[in-house]
């Protein structure tokens, strides 16, 4: 019999399979989306539009045969256009990789919250087996009881927003 895939593993390939669920469930607006911005993200995009200017501006002013004087109006307002539309673009794919990622966050914490209990449920036996075996763990471990006792999101969630208010009105950085 062969041995199962080894925990990273598995894990990877679960990674993998919900990343190419949420990308097979984009709609056609969405992948059109993802392509515009990845497209405008590119050094080709840049390249293509550096070249177009010079050739525009250079055509206009040294030409006889000029359609966009100095201050070259046209290309200004083709420019602006473009700028236009392509932010509606990379807006959309930021708020749909903004979903994802709360989408992501919010798995994440679940997850944590079940491996809490996990951990809380086996350092409950871990105690049991350790009294049964004489050994007084409270004198090892002083916040003992406070490492079983469940942990209670809400007030958790609670204390660090006030924390965080009282920081942000003190005009300090949470962080340091």
């Amino acid at each position: 019999m062969l041995d199962p895939a080894p925990p990273q593993l598995r894990n990877i390939q679960t990674i993998v399979s919900l990343e190419r669920q949420s990308r097979g469930r984009r709609s056609w607006l969405e992948r059109m989306t993802d392509g515009v911005s990845s497209l405008v993200a590119s050094p080709v995009f840049i390249c293509a539009h550096l070249l177009w200017f010079v050739i525009w501006v250079g055509f206009n002013t040294v030409g006889r045969a000029t359609f966009d004087r100095y201050p070259f109006n046209l290309l200004t307002l083709a420019v602006s256009l473009e700028a236009i539309v392509l932010t509606g673009f990379v807006l959309m794919a930021q708020n749909r990789m903004t979903q994802l990622a709360d989408k992501r966050a919010h798995l994440d914490l679940q997850i944590n919250l079940l491996a809490e209990e996990e951990l809380t449920a086996i350092l409950k036996l871990q105690c049991v087996l350790a009294e049964r075996a004489g050994i007084d763990v409270r004198k090892i471990i002083p916040r003992l009881e406070h490492l079983r006792a469940h942990t209670d999101v809400e007030q958790i969630s609670a204390a660090l927003e006030t924390e965080f208010a009282a920081v942000d009105h003190s005009g300090g950085d949470p962080t340091s």
